[in-house]
């Protein structure tokens, strides 16, 4: 990660979390998705740098249990919501006034709660992200906690192969990840229609992962659906980067 600046700052329960800024210009908060950092999502595919050749200075933080932040275990520390009460203590943290805030996947619903909660960007941007993902997040959690327990003796063993291949590819603790599923709070319709928060919403083409992007929008006020090439994990480069780009930067 050169030229990247790598920081931590101290949670409500104490747990020490790492966020990564570089660049001059408008801030854009990027918060990335379940399995990945912001390396992963944000650095490597190129995403972030195409942020900051546009005269962004980009903030992505490593989320709880991933990247370089602290991975607790203890139930106890994952509380509903705590994804999004380490976002906003980022936010207040860095004294973020005026910025843009781009999720992907999990990143993205965490998000849309934090837009829910009260969190006032300029823009934002819910990427790999449908209504269904968002409001009823149990039959994708219920197959990464199948996945994340029985591996290939899960009920999809491609599924149970494939995440326990990305778990031990980053270094991802299984108790930390069960942590965060089990860390999601209910979103519903009512709780979508008041983001007055101008928002875009785009996946991949063949990307059904967390259902319709086209019914997220629909649900928001001010909310645009837009389908770039690929699917859930191939959407992220160049395709993704260039749209984050043309919304922020209109």
């Amino acid at each position: 990660m050169d030229g990247w600046i790598s920081e931590t700052f101290e949670a409500a329960d104490g747990a020490i979390l790492a966020y990564h800024a570089r660049g001059t210009g408008r801030i854009a908060l990027l918060i990335h998705g379940f399995l990945a950092s912001s390396e992963l999502n944000w650095i490597r595919p190129g995403i972030a740098e195409r942020l900051v050749k546009a005269g962004f200075r980009v903030i992505a933080m490593d989320l709880r249990g991933h990247g370089e932040s602290e991975a607790p275990t203890e139930p106890a520390r994952w509380p509903k919501d705590v994804l999004v009460d380490d976002a906003l203590a980022l936010i207040t943290h860095v004294g973020l006034t005026d910025y843009d805030l781009v999720g992907y996947s999990l990143g993205a619903r965490t998000a849309a709660r934090m837009l829910v909660r009260g969190a006032t960007p300029r823009l934002a941007v819910l990427g790999g992200m449908g209504a269904s993902g968002i409001m009823e997040a149990g039959a994708r959690a219920a197959m990464f906690e199948d996945s994340i327990r029985h591996g290939d003796q899960a009920k999809d063993p491609v599924a149970g192969r494939r995440v326990r291949a990305m778990m031990e590819s980053a270094g991802l603790a299984p108790d930390a990840m069960l942590g965060v599923l089990s860390s999601f709070a209910a979103t519903t319709q009512a709780d979508l229609r008041t983001i007055e928060v101008p928002t875009l919403v785009v996946s991949g083409q063949d990307d059904a992962d967390n259902g319709s992007p086209e019914d997220l929008a629909a649900l928001l006020p001010h909310g645009t659906a837009l389908r770039i090439p690929g699917n859930h994990l191939s959407a992220v480069g160049a395709p993704l980067g260039r749209a984050i780009v043309d919304y922020l930067s209109a």
